[in-house]
């Protein structure tokens, strides 16, 4: 702009412009500027395209998102590989949205040696029990494992914090995220920090460096306030001071309560009519005191913990005590004995504590069926080999997860009862076992229960009662999933009873007797759904069984400091208390919680004292308030008085009942009507059972309740259904009318008279054969039924399945040998003339022998039962690799980190506290490191890493590491169980001999040995016949594995393929009809001759037909040819032939009398030779060809040269007289058009129905707005709610059919909330009939029905 004001537009044009040589530097000039005016307009010309969503962890290139090292996804938003942080402090997460299936995570943070890193769980949201978070203290995960997380952590308490702050003290932390192939949920967001103080001091206190530069920062707390993160108060309240009591501060600084007073702040009287929890400081603290999944008994106040689960065995005590009033604990040394297991069962009886079964982790998982006894006085153990029962009983299940307690029966003898379990062999066992020096598995009444893993159980001995509660099951139709079921076993009477199941699924959980109730804790209630809980493992549900009034409640949870969810620990009762020890949640625990009820004692009136409760069940006797205890119900399932009035019971209830004992041995009040079904007992009914010792036998509800085909084969009287994965019973007569069933074998007795082969062709008519009785059973039931027929004067003489087999030997027809030992010959028998043996004389079993063609009176047939009792697969524990584990896909399931083969409707249980760091049921991984042939594939497995080679090429070995380096596995000598050890092993790795050792990423340069880079990772130029953007496959025409330097070489195809598969180098053969590895075979099975080493294979034509080869299946793909041979029939006669194709092809045609043609050698003359034709006729004449001096004269076609897709060759051969003006000639040329016609139009027919695909898959779309109404109280069930109304109503072709689509809520429990991650809605399709829509009344339905004459059929709809 000038001075002015105006504005004045300036034109500049760049072009040639002439110089002299002597000034090059207005060249120069000239080209920047132009270089700089291109870039410009190009930069304008074509802006860069912007991405439609935003860019997480990547950047936007071109419209798409390039991730970052890590980072997967479309918009870069899931974590999938290695990282590494170094930060003091940070965070780390799976991305912004829902984890993706199957993602591998994992972090490494590195502080300086030794340091302190504290991790803590702002959000936790996962899949229970399938997607686990691990924390290791170290570099890799062979370090020690400190954590293990999964499912939904939130506070139960505001201001409590269920995730507890974990902490390492290596200098290291490496967290390993795995999710498997189900439920994605919302993830995680953790925050680290290096050297902080825990929890940052709660509120409730301040961080303070330590005194040296070496020391940690600690936490000073406030006053009356605690602990290392200043989280526990102390003397609350002053503790009442100082009636109450006083506040001690010298040692733990807790309330010390006056005598008449107790509970946390000495505000509860003694004894006390309020119930109160309690946690005591463990003393002394210890790490190695922390397990799950151990059992626990008391003798004489002390509590004894025997086994159990732990992150490292190392330094695990097999025994510890724990001193109930002192609260101190001991590790008791032991010599020998036991290996350590978790899941065993664990009794007190006197001075001896028995230990059974549970599986031994540190040996590759196995589940025994041991049997210790340790001696608590002398401390020593001592196995016991027990002798096993009567042979109808013999089986001794090695299990897991079961209970066992030491009972005294009414006649003095005391037994071991052992309940339930899971057997990896016999799955989910429902058989109670009892051991007195001997076992047994006893035959019970009443009720048939389903036995579980992971249930709890207590023993009452007043009542002489065990109460079962919860467990992991097997369900019916094939399913497997938690429980709320109650169960009371007798153990006099050895009877089962059914009691209120309590509505809170759940496992591995604790269960307490005290005061007439049953005490229920925590557990893991998360059933294997989105929608049990939200996803939540670990519970501190806390309910109460009333056993007079059959009623549960649901008890304030434990009002503590912190949370203490869990599942896996173990309860005792002493001294009227609660102690619960242990378990796990996320961490191990090693804390004791004490649970005081209300005391009867406290209620000084009669009203209050029958009043008591929840959770305390009292009585008014003798003036005073006494608890009530199980032995005063007498065994009667009728309320009490005292107890609230029962509702009348309804058929639902009883509904459920599907066996005559369980529905009369139940609280319910049913009673088993008409045989058939359970109803009410108020309900009528004609023919009743209300009392369970009334029922018949129970075979049929037994056999349900076998959870898979070995146990279901150990009982003789059910039978494996392999479709359905069911056990059922056999039916009391399993042979058909007419027949008899002695033992496995179907037996008929007739009359009429025939020779050895009639008979023979008589029974096998009947699906049977001529009787072999081969067992003394169906010797004794023949002779039995032959006796019979004689005392009503019908004398029989019955052919029998024995013949001759040579000179001097006799043998039955099932192949089996004479042994004359039942059946006998009678004197001078058998005789030289006769081959076939009859029964002559029943009284003395004597047989005769006669010719084969002679008669006689009767014939005896036997046929299988029906029911054939067939093998059972091998149990998926037994198998010891991952390529026979997974070649049953759908049973079992392979994990590659503990090498163990598990059912699949036993994983949950299997690894309960996540064990198992990866799983497969299909393609199985290498068994370790080594088998991983490239670094990708290596680092993403956590415990491996990769030493690169010095060629900087992508060669390398992957081995067992951790970030510092390669790792070598310790061998202990003496060990007995497999050790987890690992040592640093530098020098397998050096870094000065040019080795390169990668944990956290991959060398940029990943060529497999084949090519170096340039631009530091991009392949040259890929040598040794390899192709790919890593030199990771072989060029077309080779195979092999070229990964980590592997060689290529050629297919060997015998010139019939071009190309193989990469990896096997199984040829794709060209020609149709040809087959084999190396395309060495001709398809003999479907007409094609020839030989494919010297020649070709051609499919024989016949005369007089049409042939028609469609080439559409993928299967297809690699087909460009197909040969045909044909010889004429009659040598008058000439011999035509018609060929069309969809696709244009290359013909040829020869002839040739030789024996060899078709192959090299071979001599043919050629007669036709086309190019890219569509149809093709001719007639080879008879007397051209001399058919008549050339028998063996045979024509070849070669149709060549199509495409695979969509390709149909039709090709017809006919003989024909060799007469212009013949009608049969005319007749057959129409055969031919008619041919042709058809062909035609079923090709387009085909593309017809290509063409409705493509309008089907290219319809538009549109989007729907769906307002949700807030959910209001529950409408009645029964009320008609009328038809969904649909999102979208999409009609087919012809108007006859639709594709409605509905969006549907789904159902989400108690809470009105979907679970975390997902949003309760589905969208639902169905295929509906639209073509009845149109309304007709009453009049026109009737006038229609008088109407008889047929409609024309309407088109039918094409919906695809």
């Amino acid at each position: 702009m000038e001075i002015g004001g105006r504005c004045k537009t300036r034109l500049f044009l760049f072009g040639p412009k002439l110089v002299s040589r002597s000034d090059p530097r207005g060249i120069h000039k000239y080209l920047v500027v132009y270089a700089l005016f291109s870039f410009v307009l190009l930069t304008h010309a074509s802006p860069a395209k912007s991405c439609d969503k935003s860019c997480n962890s990547g950047k936007c290139i071109n419209g798409s998102c390039v991730c970052e090292r890590g980072w997967v996804g479309d918009q870069c938003q899931h974590c999938q590989g290695r990282f590494k942080l170094t930060e003091p402090s940070g965070y780390l997460t799976d991305g912004p949205f829902n984890y993706k299936f199957k993602t591998k995570c994992t972090w490494l943070i590195e502080a300086n040696p030794n340091a302190v890193l504290r991790l803590r769980f702002n959000h936790f949201a996962t899949e229970c029990s399938w997607d686990h978070m691990y924390v290791y203290d170290g570099d890799s995960v062979y370090a020690p494992l400190v954590a293990v997380f999964s499912g939904l952590i939130v506070p139960e308490t505001r201001g409590n914090e269920t995730v507890p702050e974990v902490e390492t003290t290596s200098g290291y932390a490496l967290l390993h995220f795995f999710s498997d192939a189900a439920y994605n949920l919302t993830g995680f967001n953790i925050l680290y920090s290096i050297n902080s103080c825990p929890n940052n001091c709660s509120g409730h206190g301040k961080c303070t460096p330590g005194n040296s530069a070496a020391s940690r920062v600690y936490c000073e707390c406030d006053k009356y306030w605690k602990g290392e993160a200043c989280d526990i108060p102390y003397c609350r309240n002053n503790c009442g001071s100082p009636d109450h009591g006083y506040c001690d501060l010298t040692g733990e600084k807790l309330c010390v309560c006056n005598d008449s007073w107790q509970g946390p702040d000495c505000s509860l009287t003694v004894p006390s009519t309020e119930s109160f929890w309690i946690l005591p400081s463990v003393k002394p603290f210890g790490t190695s005191l922390a397990r799950a999944s151990h059992k626990a008994v008391v003798q004489e106040k002390v509590m004894w913990v025997v086994g159990g689960y732990t992150f490292n065995y190392s330094s695990f005590q097999m025994i510890l005590n724990y001193n109930l009033e002192s609260g101190v604990w001991n590790t008791v040394p032991i010599t020998g004995g036991p290996v350590p297991r978790y899941g065993h069962s664990l009794a007190a009886f006197q001075d001896d504590i028995y230990m059974f079964g549970g599986k031994l982790e540190a040996s590759w998982g196995n589940v025994t069926d041991e049997l210790w006894v340790f001696n608590m006085p002398s401390r020593t153990w001592q196995r016991r080999s027990p002798v096993v029962g009567s042979p109808a009983q013999t089986q001794v299940y090695a299990v897991e997860g079961h209970t066992a307690h030491c009972v005294q029966l009414s006649s003095g003898e005391t037994i071991m009862l052992v309940i339930f379990g899971y057997s990896p062999v016999y799955s989910y066992i429902s058989n109670v076992q009892e051991y007195n020096l001997m076992w047994l598995v006893p035959e019970t009444k009443g009720a048939v229960p389903q036995g579980g893993y992971g249930h709890s159980s207590t023993f009452d001995s007043s009542s002489s009662s065990v109460y079962v509660h919860g467990g992991y099951k097997a369900l019916p139709a094939g399913k497997y999933g938690l429980v709320d079921d109650l169960y009371r076993y007798d153990v006099n009477t050895r009877t089962w009873f059914i009691l209120r199941e309590s509505g809170f699924p759940r496992y591995l959980h604790s269960a307490a007797l005290l005061s007439g109730t049953l005490l229920v804790f925590g557990g893991n209630t998360h059933n294997d759904t989105s929608l049990s809980n939200g996803a939540k493992c670990f519970s501190a549900d806390f309910l109460a069984y009333d056993i007079a009034c059959d009623k549960w409640t649901v008890l304030p949870k434990p009002d503590l400091h912190r949370d203490v969810n869990r599942f896996g620990h173990s309860a005792v009762v002493s001294n009227g208390s609660m102690y619960v020890y242990g378990g796990f949640s996320s961490v191990l625990l090693n804390d004791v919680l004490v649970y005081r009820p209300p005391s009867c004692q406290a209620f000084m009136a009669e009203d209050g004292c029958v009043k008591a409760g929840p959770g305390v069940r009292c009585i008014w006797s003798r003036g005073r308030c006494v608890p009530w205890e199980p032995s005063m119900a007498n065994g009667s399932f009728s309320p009490v008085p005292f107890c609230s009035y029962k509702t009348v019971t309804v058929d639902e209830l009883c509904y459920k009942f599907s066996d005559c004992g369980s529905c009369t041995a139940n609280t319910k009040g049913c009673q088993w009507c008409d045989d058939k079904k359970c109803i009410s007992a108020s309900s009528n009914c004609t023919t009743g059972v209300k009392n369970f010792t009334e029922c018949p036998v129970r075979i049929e509800q037994v056999c349900s309740k076998l959870a898979n085909c070995k146990s279901c084969s150990l009982n003789l009287n059910c039978q494996w259904e392999q479709n359905h994965s069911q056990c059922h019973s056999l039916p009391a007569q399993q042979c058909s009318e007419g027949w008899s069933q002695v033992g496995d074998a179907c037996l008929r007795i007739n009359s009429s008279r025939e020779s050895y082969d009639n008979a023979q062709h008589y029974c096998k008519n009947l699906n049977g054969n001529i009787a072999s009785l081969t067992t003394s059973k169906q010797v004794d039931f023949v002779l039995e039924e032959l006796k019979k027929l004689q005392q009503e004067e019908k004398r029989l003489s019955p052919w029998v399945g024995l013949r001759k087999i040579n000179v001097s030997y006799w043998g039955w027809e099932d192949m089996s040998p004479f042994t004359n030992s039942s059946l006998r010959w009678l004197p001078g028998e058998p005789s030289d003339s006769g081959f076939c043996a009859y029964l002559e004389e029943p009284q003395v079993s004597g047989l005769r022998a006669n010719p084969c063609t002679a008669t006689a009176h009767g014939l005896i047939c036997e046929k299988a039962t029906g029911y054939s009792r067939g093998s059972c697969k091998k149990p998926c524990s037994l198998h010891t690799n991952c390529a026979n584990c997974t070649s049953q896909p759908m049973e079992c399931m392979w994990c590659g980190s503990t090498r163990r083969c598990v059912d699949s409707n036993a994983y949950v249980i299997s690894f309960p506290y996540g064990q198992c760091l990866e799983w497969q049921t299909a393609e199985c991984m290498a068994q370790n490191c080594s088998g991983l042939r490239t670094c990708s594939q290596c680092l993403d497995q956590p415990e491996c890493g990769w030493c690169g080679d010095p060629s900087s090429t992508g060669k390398g070995l992957c081995m067992e590491g951790s970030y510092r380096g390669p790792m070598k596995r310790v061998a202990r000598q003496g060990q007995q169980s497999q050790t987890h050890d690992m040592n640093l092993e530098p020098a397998s790795c050096l870094n000065d001999k040019g080795f390169e050792w990668a944990f956290i990423n991959c060398p940029a340069c990943q060529c497999n040995g084949h090519s170096t880079c340039v631009n530091g990772s991009v392949c040259e130029q890929c040598r040794n016949l390899t192709t790919g953007p890593h030199c990771e496959t072989c060029m077309p025409g080779y195979h092999g594995d070229p990964t980590n330097g592997g060689k290529c070489q050629a297919c060997k195809c015998n010139g019939h393929a071009n190309v193989c598969q990469v990896l096997t180098g199984k040829c794709f053969c060209t020609t149709k009809g040809i087959k084999g590895d190396q395309c060495q075979l001709c398809d003999s099975e479907n007409r094609y001759l020839g030989n494919p080493l010297r020649g070709t294979c051609y499919y024989n034509l016949l005369i007089d037909y049409q042939f028609t080869f469609s080439l559409i299946q993928e299967d297809d793909k690699h087909y460009t040819a197909i040969n045909f041979m044909a010889s004429p029939e009659q040598a008058n006669k000439n011999l035509d032939m018609s060929i069309n194709a969809s696709n244009n092809f290359n013909l040829n045609i020869t002839w040739s009398v030789g024996s060899t043609a078709g192959t090299i050698s071979g001599e043919e003359v050629p007669i036709v030779s086309k190019t890219n034709i569509k149809d093709y006729r001719d007639s080879f004449s008879c007397e051209k060809f001399t058919f008549r001096s050339n028998p063996n004269i045979t024509f070849y076609v070669y149709v060549s040269n199509f495409s695979w897709r969509h390709s149909v060759v039709t090709l017809l051969v006919f003989s024909s007289f060799f007469h212009p003006s013949c009608f049969l000639s005319l007749l057959l040329v129409a055969a031919v058009v008619w041919k042709i016609k058809q062909t035609c139009w079923a090709s387009r027919r085909r593309e017809q129905l290509m063409r409705e695909r493509q309008q089907m898959a290219s319809r538009p779309f549109a989007s729907v707005a769906v307002s949700l109404d807030a959910r209001g109280e529950l409408t009645e069930v029964l009320q008609p709610l009328g038809a969904p109304k649909p999102v979208a109503m999409e009609p087919c072709f012809g108007g006859k059919a639709a594709v409605l689509t509905v969006l549907m809520r789904l159902p989400s429990g108690f809470s009105d909330l979907p679970p975390p991650g997902q949003s309760g809605l589905i969208v639902a399709s169905a295929l509906v009939d639209i073509s009845q829509q149109k309304p007709l009344d009453f009049k026109d339905k009737s006038q229609a029905l008088k109407n008889r004459k047929a409609l024309p059929p309407a088109h039918q709809g094409t919906c695809v």
